[in-house]
């Protein structure tokens, strides 16, 4: 996921300012059932320290142990590791280990692509056998120009290979600056969101009040970029009180955003849901439809922090096309969609 990567880049950095070297491993392909799927990856530095993992916690610990042959040759190598008769999980994993030392130009690219908000492919080569291999590599696709992992090796395009297009960080714009809004943001970062708070100018906030947060919007609503929220975006108002939830509501209608969350029972909701189309009847059903209040799923949250796992949970789910299910009452595969 993007935020996985952006945290593997982060790792790099600190770790070749101290002079450190970097593997990464990345699952290129599965047969079976596994914690987590194809193009999840971990980097492992010279002394043994990881950002990131593959599993549960299983499998780092051999991955560390075929990465010391990859920081004392350069040479990349395939693991296969077979959890049939280890893990729960009764998978095989195919992983790539390969060295971790990308140009500057790919950082520099990497955070512009960032944020711009589009799309990124990495494609790895790489065959199904426990071996090294001089042309195994990624190569990461970043406005249009093709950057290796690894600014002295190029990758042997004619092994098969493995695609992952990453889509954007989720953005979820918080609007309010009680309790409840610092445990969403922190709980949402920590989800690997990017968080926005908007606050009114007026209220003594800053963006230390607000774990986790990546900006902070002190503004009033005829003044909020809803311009900038994109089909990724997710909104929940936590103002609090009916009239700035409304006057959000009539500047959010002409945003992209997946996902609007509204605090209070379903009768607030459409009282101010009624009160939105008298003010502006040009709303289409495409916002309205965005709309989610009582904000959340029911799993019996009581304090702040069960409160923000339910929003997360709901925000989740829009975003992924699922349906609320328990795990061990679903048939067939635990990612598949639900329906």
């Amino acid at each position: 996921m993007t935020h996985e990567l952006k945290n593997i880049i982060k790792a790099y950095e600190a770790a070749a300012k101290s002079g450190l070297k970097s593997v990464l491993a990345t699952v290129v392909a599965l047969e079976g059932s596994s914690y987590r799927k194809p193009g999840v990856r971990m980097l492992i530095l010279e002394n043994g320290k990881m950002e990131g993992a593959v599993s549960g916690g299983c499998v780092e610990k051999e991955i560390i142990r075929q990465s010391e042959s990859v920081f004392g040759t350069g040479t990349p190598r395939m693991m296969i590791y077979d959890g049939r008769y280890r893990l729960g999980c009764e998978g095989v994993l195919y992983l790539l280990i390969e060295p971790f030392d990308p140009h500057s130009a790919l950082i520099t690219a990497f955070r512009e692509h960032v944020s711009s908000r589009e799309p990124c492919k990495i494609t790895t080569y790489f065959t199904k056998a426990e071996q090294e291999g001089k042309g195994f590599g990624s190569v990461i696709e970043l406005q249009g120009k093709f950057y290796p992992f690894h600014r002295d090796r190029s990758a042997d395009h004619s092994l098969m290979s493995f695609t992952q297009e990453l889509p954007p960080s989720i953005r979820l714009y918080i609007i309010g600056s009680e309790h409840d809004a610092v445990n969403l943001s922190a709980l949402a970062s920590q989800m690997g969101m990017e968080v926005v708070v908007v606050v009114n100018p007026r209220e003594e906030k800053a963006q230390e009040h607000f774990p986790g947060a990546m900006k902070f919007l002190p503004v009033l609503p005829e003044a909020f970029p809803v311009a900038e929220i994109d089909v990724q975006s997710a909104v929940v108002l936590m103002n609090h009180s009916y009239s700035k939830d409304l006057q959000f509501l009539m500047t959010l209608y002409k945003g992209k955003q997946f996902y609007t969350g509204i605090l209070g029972p379903y009768k607030r909701r459409e009282e101010l849901l009624n009160e939105l189309l008298e003010h502006r009847p040009e709303v289409e059903l495409e916002f309205l439809d965005t709309v989610h209040g009582p904000a959340g799923i029911d799993i019996g949250a009581i304090t702040p922090q069960e409160i923000a796992v339910s929003i997360m949970s709901e925000i989740l789910l829009q975003h992924r096309g699922r349906v609320p299910v328990k795990l061990r009452d679903k048939k067939g595969s635990i990612h598949t969609t639900s329906s």
